[in-house]
């Protein structure tokens, strides 16, 4: 149950007797840690009222399609972009058949038509309608297109007959609804993630640094966590709270960072370098305060340790994936990046007045991001940051498994380079 904290739960209700056993449903993923928005199509508030549901998940209950206070009558697309995953308990069989068909002309179906999220199915029906072979086929063809149904139950049921058709109890619904964040994915991998931005001195009060909030980072350390990796966490100056079940390294400088990064990359098998590394750093720290003296001061600079081009030119078989926040150009930019340092993947995202979607995306909670390897792309849209992070999971777990088998790091030896020199970035 642990993976359901913070996780956004859409929690869709239809017409089924079972409806009445949503509120323990609520209640446990409240308990969880998740938080919980319900939709109702019309025939389950035949059978609950939404206030119920309001009481018990602390939001508005979601009913009306056409709603013109609902983000400008586009609440199915709000929606369908806030939650991580979407459980139906209970479905009932012409909930299954319209999806089936692609409906759209209710709120449940539309936001289950325009999500990307995990969609889970509970189906709550008479024991006929479950074994009904237009059932039957309809479940195959939900399952064949990635949704995940979960039971029914057998016993006896509302109307008095006994079989199939049960909704499931709340228990095994809610472990079975935790699985969709946390496939095992990264299962006996060691992935090791650096954060947040970095702080290079000038004097005992001052220094560089940059707008890095660390938040993309730790949520990408999260998703890794989720995903069944060991993971290292390298974190810059935040005051982020630490993710449970990882080994956090606090660190200042690039420098520090570096370091901290070189002694425990050993046996690591994915390195992602999310943190906003200084490029530069004065070349002389002065003992004391500088006073303000005279009109102008220059700061002469040396470049920082290249962490991620030594990493990988020490260890060629490491699976490297490096960020670019770029504010303009950013596939030349990108592209540019991944080739000239060698990695694997490229994750690219727009920062500053061109990050107009996502506010800035330093501190933001949301981002946006474009990703880049030597055959291949995919564009995440804008999304709250964990959820995006989990996205990007799923593609360098896809690229890790498709690379050919004599570059995987644990075929390589590390190569000795002294005398690399260090040029700016990272």
């Amino acid at each position: 149950m642990d993976r359901l904290a913070n996780k956004r739960i859409l929690l869709g209700i239809t017409g089924s007797i079972a409806a009445y056993k949503a509120g323990e449903v609520v209640r446990r993923l409240r308990d969880a840690g998740a938080e919980v928005r319900v939709v109702m199509t019309r025939g389950g508030t035949e059978f609950v009222t939404p206030m119920t549901f309001q009481a018990l998940s602390g939001q508005p209950v979601h009913l009306h399609l056409l709603d013109a206070d609902a983000e400008a009558g586009m609440g199915h697309i709000e929606l369908a972009h806030w939650a991580d995953a979407i459980l139906v308990a209970p479905a009932s069989a012409d909930f299954i058949a319209r999806l089936v068909l692609g409906r759209a002309d209710d709120l449940l179906s539309a936001v289950c038509l325009a999500s990307r999220v995990p969609l889970v199915l509970a189906p709550a029906m008479n024991s006929g309608m479950w074994h009904n072979p237009a059932t039957q086929a309809n479940i195959r063809t939900l399952q064949s297109r990635g949704v995940l149904i979960l039971g029914p139950d057998e016993g006896k049921q509302a109307c008095g007959e006994v079989g199939a058709g049960r909704l499931l109890a709340t228990e095994p619904l809610l472990a079975g609804l935790s699985e969709v964040f946390g496939r095992g994915l990264l299962t006996g991998k060691t992935v090791l993630v650096t954060a947040g931005p970095t702080r290079e001195a000038i004097d005992p009060v001052r220094y560089l640094s940059n707008h890095s909030s660390g938040k993309m980072g730790f949520s990408i350390a999260e998703a890794a966590v989720e995903a069944g990796a060991r993971v290292i966490l390298v974190a810059g100056p935040v005051t982020l709270p630490t993710p449970d079940h990882l080994q956090r390294l606090d660190v200042v400088s690039a420098g520090e960072m570096f370091d901290t990064v070189m002694a425990h990359i050993q046996g690591v098998d994915i390195f992602i370098a999310t943190a906003a590394v200084a490029d530069y750093r004065p070349l002389r720290v002065t003992e004391n305060k500088i006073k303000k003296k005279a009109e102008r001061m220059v700061i002469e600079l040396e470049p920082t340790p290249d962490i991620l081009s030594e990493i990988k030119a020490r260890y060629p078989g490491l699976f490297c994936v490096g960020f670019a926040a770029e504010t303009s150009d950013l596939e030349t930019y990108a592209r540019d990046k991944l080739q000239r340092k060698g990695i694997d993947m490229i994750a690219a995202n727009w920062v500053g007045p061109a990050a107009i979607e996502t506010e800035g995306a330093f501190g933001s909670d949301t981002n946006a991001l474009r990703l880049f390897w030597p055959d291949g792309e995919a564009e995440l849209t804008v999304a709250a940051k964990p959820k995006l992070a989990r996205q990007l999971i799923g593609h360098i777990v896809q690229c890790y498994q498709n690379r050919p088998p004599r570059s995987k790091h644990t075929d390589t030896k590390v190569v000795s380079l002294p005398d690399v020199k260090r040029t700016p970035g990272s």
